[in-house]
């Protein structure tokens, strides 16, 4: 008889899922996943000892991910660490919402549930609603994460998203920034956002859940799925775009990837007409 996905969903083999998919971190994807989540970790000084992080999961397949990495990484650390498994339902309906708890089961994931009215607030607004929902997950997540005794929130944006977000910003935005891997946070003091999936390929990502044979939410948003077979948000078109110009690009020049990484970390003022430190904008005639 042959296994179904709702038999896998339904408890019959969890633990076998929940095994392989930890094996397979440790075996198969040690390289591409593993080794470059502690170098991340490592190199921008992400975790220290007596950290309390709160891993927030979304339900996709970047943040299960990295709450399964932070579960291995529990295990072996040199130092003791605290970790909490984080799920804002910002208004998922049922099928998403009982989608992530069967995850979570499955993987074994012991998460904690708040809930807001986030899809709501944001599902009449016009202008930039996925710019707004960010914001206000965001805030969600720092107030709960806060409220568990924690000191950081860990997100799951991978190197995919830090270079489509630097290309995004001097194309469409008229600047030069990029994702960071970790910031302070301004309204919730103590608070540090972390960024471990920083140097992971999303295409390590996919590789990882399609061997595993995993099934995760793509985006549960109602403004998203309202607007499915209408016109695309501009934000969401955007970012294809961005994905389709890479990929052209690359073609031509099979490093261009590293290199749109790198050119944040190579800047030279000494050749830039201006710039902003702290919200002060400095210009070379400054000091010429």
């Amino acid at each position: 008889m042959e296994n179904t996905n709702e038999q896998i969903k339904g408890g019959f083999f969890e633990e076998d899922i929940k095994e392989k998919t930890e094996r397979s971190l440790r075996k198969k994807f040690r390289k591409s996943i593993w080794c470059t989540f502690t170098k991340a970790l490592k190199i921008y000084d992400l975790l220290k000892e007596g950290d309390h992080v709160a891993v927030c999961i979304s339900g996709g397949k970047d943040s299960m991910l990295l709450a399964k990495l932070f579960q291995e990484l529990k295990r072996h650390s040199e130092f003791p660490f605290e970790v909490s498994y984080i799920v804002m339902d910002p208004g998922y309906s049922e099928k998403n919402r009982k989608q992530i708890e069967s995850n979570a089961k499955m993987l074994g994931l012991p998460i904690k549930i708040f809930e807001t009215d986030i899809f709501e607030s944001v599902f009449n607004v016009q202008k930039y609603p996925c710019y707004l929902c960010a914001r206000m997950r965001r805030g969600h997540l720092y107030k709960f994460a806060k409220e568990l005794g924690c000191n950081k929130i860990a997100l799951g944006h991978h190197y995919d998203d830090v270079i489509e977000t630097i290309l995004m910003g001097m194309l469409y935005g008229a600047q030069i920034q990029t994702m960071m891997p970790k910031l302070h946070s301004t309204n919730f003091e103590g608070m540090e956002l972390i960024r471990p999936l920083y140097l992971v390929r999303e295409k390590d990502i996919m590789a990882w859940r399609d061997y595993n044979g995993l099934e995760f939410l793509r985006c549960a948003c109602k403004f998203t799925e309202a607007i499915e077979s209408e016109s695309e948000d501009e934000n969401i078109s955007k970012r294809k775009e961005i994905k389709e110009l890479i990929k052209e690009l690359k073609k031509t020049n099979p490093l261009v990837e590293n290199h749109i990484f790198r050119s944040v970390e190579n800047v030279n003022v000494n050749t830039v007409i201006a710039y902003k430190k702290d919200g002060e904008k400095h210009h070379f005639l400054d000091e010429y």
